[in-house]
Parts: structure tokens; sequence; C-alpha cells
């Protein structure tokens, strides 16, 4: 069986064909960005692109995926470019921990894929199902906010999507 990943084909042993896609994303094939979290498609620590839409890696069956295009966090920038995403991320400060952060990545990805203009009532739907322990929901709602600004090339104002200067801009 082939797998196409990152815009590479893979080709995965019989006997990781009955395994999770996660388990084969990092123990077979070192894509070690995606996390286990929950194991249940609750939590959104494994979510990668599969052709596109946001899925939680850790329910899909490696099989299940065979001939579709699926995407990780360590395939989301392109050219040694960051994505907006990821460029989002880095100027709001948005990781504490950052276990959680590809997740959110790759969902915040996939949402602006499909709308690059969200309002705050869009984005927070889309992220809800994405969990976060260290509580960091207001600057990742930013960084998608931010991303979003990226992806639109509108000019950067004095202040983020809520209203509130950014820490940099405070300090």
């Amino acid at each position: 069986m082939k797998l196409q990943i990152n815009g590479s084909e893979h080709d995965i042993p019989v006997h990781w064909q009955d395994a999770s896609l996660l388990l084969v994303l990092r123990e077979l094939l070192g894509y070690t960005g995606s996390k286990f979290g929950c194991g249940r498609g609750f939590c959104g620590a494994c979510t990668v692109h599969i052709d596109g839409e946001a899925s939680r890696s850790c329910v899909l069956s490696v099989t299940s995926v065979q001939g579709k295009s699926i995407t990780t966090i360590e395939g989301l920038a392109s050219n040694d470019n960051l994505h907006p995403v990821q460029q989002a991320w880095v100027e709001e400060s948005v990781p504490q921990c950052g276990y959680c952060q590809s997740g959110q990545m790759m969902t915040a990805a996939a949402l602006l894929q499909k709308n690059t203009n969200p309002d705050a009532d869009e984005i927070a739907a889309a992220m809800e199902g994405n969990l976060c322990r260290c509580g960091t929901y207001g600057r990742i709602r930013r960084g998608v906010a931010r991303a979003a600004q990226l992806l639109n090339e509108q000019p950067i104002s004095d202040t983020r999507s809520d209203g509130l200067r950014s820490e940099k801009e405070s300090s």
C-alpha cells in the first residue's frame, strides 16, 4: 500500500495496514508533529488534512486514506516559507506548552482554505473541537484572525482583532 503524504509517496508495509494513520505517521514515517492526545478523536492534537479537510488521524485507519492526499504540520509550509497560520502563531505568540498547537494550526489552515475572511464567530466555531489544556484560546483565535489578514495581505493595524494591543506592541 502507498500513501501520499506532504507531496511524497510512501510505501506502507503490510504489517502496518491495520494501524491508525497517526501511528503510521509518527512511528513508521517519523512525522511526529501530529500528537497523540485522547486517542478517540475528541481533542484535535492529531489533526491532519485529508484531501484538504481537517481530520483526526488517531481514529482513521491507514487503509481508509489510501489514494488520498495527506498533509501533516510538517507539510504545511512551502518552499521554506511558513504558512500564514504558522507565521501568525509566531507573531501572536500563540503557544504556551505547544502540545496541541500542530492540531490547532491544521484546523485553522483548513478553515482558512475554505473561508479566507472568517469573522470571530466562524473562527470560534471552527476551532471549538480542538482542546488546549493551557487555555490559550484567546491567543489561538487571534492567531487565526492574524493568519486571515496575512492571507488577504491586509495592512497590519496597531491593534489585534479583538481591539487590544498585542503583547509585543504594548511593551
